[in-house]
């Protein structure tokens, strides 16, 4: 059964048996990045970092020009774009993320997209109503330039008896 037949959870959600290892879902929801995004989440974070929020720094001492994505934001943003196609609802709790990177720049008013391959999946030892499952995300900009991805692995709830 893919992801699109299958018995969702009232949220919209996946149960963990209805991840199929080496399915790519594409995510439905797209978004443009925008100044205030950068701004109130670098603030929000308290992160300083001209990169993100002094357009005259940019503009004269980078080689980018102009302010670059937070990078921690641009992360978010592609997990959050996966949350209404495979986990609302159904999520225990994220267990870790690992081999994130960002190889190439995200800049204010590029539009985001996202996609997640089911890696793996595995029963939980400890838990008989949950399962693990190790999700690959990537985002890309109008161009279709990878401008971030990360390995996820997700505590997520087994389909009620």
């Amino acid at each position: 059964m893919s992801h699109a037949t299958a018995v969702r959870h009232p949220r919209g959600g996946l149960f963990f048996e209805d991840f199929v290892v080496g399915e790519v879902v594409e995510h439905r929801y797209r978004r443009t990045v925008t100044q205030m995004d950068n701004m109130l989440f670098s603030n929000m974070t308290l992160n300083p970092q001209p990169l993100h929020i002094d357009r005259h720094f940019c503009e004269n001492e980078t080689q980018w020009g102009r302010p670059l994505m937070n990078s921690l934001f641009t992360l978010g943003l592609m997990i959050g774009m996966s949350v209404s196609d495979l986990s609302c609802g159904t999520t225990i709790a994220n267990l870790g993320m690992t081999d994130v990177v960002f190889p190439h720049p995200l800049f204010e008013g590029d539009t985001l997209r996202a996609q997640t391959e089911v890696i793996n999946k595995r029963e939980s030892a400890s838990r008989p109503n949950a399962g693990i499952v190790e999700l690959h995300h990537r985002a890309f900009n109008q161009n279709d330039k990878l401008v971030a991805e990360c390995r996820r692995q997700v505590f997520m709830v087994r389909r009620p008896a």
